[in-house]
């Protein structure tokens, strides 16, 4: 199979070498690219096509988050994985509205991260665990019904934020509804494009507060 192409949004050298020769020493993925600034990454990060983008929140002059809701602009299907010191609901809940896919707190260890990477790559939103329980007690209030403006979700697509919402993978959606992963990534970007969403975590922010 080929690399999993991974860029690096981090400021600080140390981390961001070590993220470096991390993901270079596993056999399934390739850094292609790393940057200190939001504004580097902004600039430059597009030309090396990456799979995954790790993101720090804490950037100089331009935020983490900030910087994910622009690359999100620029390139819809990139997949970020914050990976910062900050585990606040505020910053959580704006980084997933930015367009994140995942989140994890920077004293994960090197194969919480590598597998952290491979799942958001395969269509997960991996979270650290302190994070994760933060999320399920933001949600303990009733799931309201949906209620979508605009062009209806047809009834393959409404199977699919379902599915989305309980945490299904693209994998194990295709494999519950028999169909091929295409398909699903389909009736995902669909489903982008009606609810104006650009990722699984804002889906579930979104689903959560009644769209």
């Amino acid at each position: 199979m080929p690399s999993v192409k991974i860029a690096i949004v981090e400021d600080n050298p140390g981390i961001r070498n070590g993220l470096e020769e991390m993901i270079n020493s596993a056999a399934d993925m390739t850094c292609v690219a790393s940057f200190a600034t939001a504004e580097d990454a902004i600039r430059s990060l597009g030309t090396h096509a990456p799979d995954v983008v790790i993101m720090d929140i804490h950037l100089p002059f331009r935020s983490g988050i900030e910087c994910t809701r622009r690359l999100k602009d620029q390139m819809p299907h990139l997949q970020v994985l914050i990976l910062t010191v900050y585990e606040d609901n505020e910053r959580i809940f704006d980084a997933l509205k930015a367009g994140a896919s995942g989140y994890l707190l920077k004293r994960s260890s090197p194969t919480q991260i590598l597998s952290a990477i491979r799942g958001i790559n395969q269509g997960g939103a991996p979270m650290s665990s302190q994070i994760a329980r933060k999320l399920v007690a933001s949600f303990q209030a009733p799931v309201p019904t949906l209620d979508l403006e605009g062009e209806p979700l047809s009834e393959r697509e409404s199977e699919v934020l379902v599915l989305i919402t309980k945490g299904y993978s693209g994998k194990e959606i295709a494999e519950k509804m028999c169909v091929s992963i295409n398909t699903v990534k389909t009736h995902v970007r669909h489903i982008y494009q009606k609810l104006h969403v650009r990722s699984r975590s804002e889906i579930l922010l979104r689903y959560r507060k009644g769209l």
